[in-house]
């Protein structure tokens, strides 16, 4: 099992910010965690990430149980983690190779000698990103979608368990998302792909590789299961609480607010 979580409730400042949340992770699945803006994503990935700790209730994630033994440094280097939060800690002048090879090292700049395989090993995930021709610039000079493929092959280079992507096509205009998405769909086909998490505000993301959905609202889970039964236009309208159009292609949905009907 990747991640179990057991009635578990986050309070902030006297306010739930997550409330009695179940769900299991099992491996070998690829989840989307879909919420609204404000609907407890960020804190939900802060307890995996074991940053946060819960309020009430019990988290296991790769085994690992919180509260029984210090586990946040080791279980962090099983996870890969793509977000924003990890693009301000990287070392200003690094270049993408460096960028990614670092990622062996769960460190923000290299500080040792890397050793030939770390090398190949970091050549061959840029080729795979196809991120090898800009593998010698400097990372604060690449495009937004160019960064976001040079973190994913970061988070690679450990050999993760859990791929955590947090909203990864964010300022990404059409062409770099769909090229970023491309990429992810190839990583979920790996037969040693690690399960991953894509978290998004975004229906169209969802690829097909992402068999299962997670709907959060306000901090609790609305549903969660299999995506094909979840993201449809009866249970996307009750989640949205108005009419919505879903609308399947190629393996992706499409979400739009559904006309009202005149009278």
């Amino acid at each position: 099992m990747i991640i179990e979580m057991e009635n578990v409730s986050r309070k902030r400042e006297g306010k739930w910010i997550l409330k009695d949340i179940n769900w299991k992770v099992e491996k070998g699945d690829h989840w989307v965690l879909y919420g609204l803006n404000g609907a407890g994503k960020t804190s939900l990935l802060e307890l995996i990430n074991a940053y946060l700790f819960p309020t009430t209730g019990t988290i296991r994630v790769l085994g690992m149980e919180f509260g029984k033994t210090y586990l946040a440094e080791r279980l962090r280097r099983r996870i890969g983690f793509v977000s924003s939060l990890v693009q301000e800690k990287l070392e200003p002048g690094d270049n993408a190779y460096e960028v990614v090879l670092s990622g062996a090292y769960a460190s923000f700049g290299l500080h040792e000698e890397t050793t030939e395989e770390i090398d190949r090993k970091g050549v061959d995930i840029l080729r795979e990103l196809g991120c090898l021709e800009y593998a010698n610039r400097r990372y604060d000079t690449l495009s937004q979608g160019e960064k976001q493929r040079v973190l994913i092959g970061r988070a690679l280079m450990a050999d993760p368990e859990l791929l955590i992507l947090d909203e990864p096509t964010n300022g990404l205009d059409f062409l770099a998302r769909e090229e970023l998405l491309e990429s992810i769909g190839r990583i979920a086909q790996r037969p040693d792909a690690p399960t991953i998490l894509y978290v998004t505000h975004h229906i169209e993301e969802i690829l097909p590789a992402f068999n299962k959905t997670l709907l959060l609202k306000e901090g609790q889970v609305f549903d969660a299961g299999a995506t094909e039964k979840l993201v449809t236009r009866e249970r996307m309208s009750e989640f949205f609480g108005i009419p919505v159009n879903v609308i399947w292609d190629n393996g992706r949905p499409l979400l739009s607010k559904a006309q009202a009907v005149r009278k």
